[in-house]
């Protein structure tokens, strides 16, 4: 499926999230804040967006690991980093988030990006988070969720459930796409529930932030130190 609107998918997701979608993968890097010279993986990371993002002048990594399922996202990834001049820094490799070719305590930060909701098993995805950082190392999950102010979040899931799917459907003319989106958050463990399986799997110091009112999540965590 991510294949199939792979030539689409970066123009969409601007569009249909309003840009804002730039904005929460700043916001991402900046909440782990990985200092200069870290080494970075960044699970289901498409089209390397946030692989990108994490590549901060003010404190450039020493390398980003991008993995993901999906070739025909990855060949796009690859031509934006080429186009960044940034082939040095970033490199995309096709992998399973449960399975990350990775050494065990090998990075400084692991970040994801709207695609925890996508692997089939999360607990096992975020237990491999684990152990590919390195003891004090952070973590950052974007993910989307549901308002819970009542107004808006009936407005948003309006938007989302029957307005979404039929413009991401037409821009993209991929049938299952952009009804998979908001049928996969409705389904999802809610932030309470991804918090404490991130407990569960070691992690401390746990933030769990709404961002845009509720509509995406920003989990940060923490690996303890030895």
């Amino acid at each position: 499926m991510f294949d199939a609107i792979a030539n689409r998918y970066d123009r969409l997701n601007h569009l249909l999230s309003a840009g804002l979608d730039r904005r929460w993968r700043r916001r991402a890097i900046e909440a782990i804040d990985p200092p200069a010279g870290a080494r970075i993986l960044d699970a289901c990371t498409g089209t390397a967006d946030l692989a990108l993002a994490a590549c901060r002048p003010d404190a450039m990594p020493r390398s980003v690991l991008g993995v993901d399922f999906a070739g025909a996202m990855l060949k796009l990834g690859d031509a934006k980093i080429q186009t960044a001049g940034l082939d040095r820094v970033v490199r995309l490799a096709r992998g399973d988030a449960c399975e990350l070719p990775c050494l065990s305590e090998a990075v400084e930060a692991v970040t994801i990006a709207f695609g925890i909701r996508n692997v089939q098993e999360p607990g096992r995805a975020i237990g491999d988070f684990f152990r590919v950082l390195k003891p004090g190392g952070r973590l950052a999950i974007l993910e989307f969720g549901e308002p819970r102010i009542p107004f808006v979040r009936d407005v948003y899931l309006w938007y989302f459930r029957r307005v979404l799917p039929r413009l991401g459907r037409l821009l993209s003319s991929h049938s299952e796409a952009y009804a998979y989106l908001p049928a996969s958050v409705s389904v999802f463990l809610s932030p309470e529930e991804l918090g404490t399986l991130l407990r569960a799997s070691g992690f401390d110091e746990i933030q769990i932030n709404r961002l845009t009112l509720g509509v995406v999540y920003l989990y940060v965590a923490r690996k303890p130190s030895e």
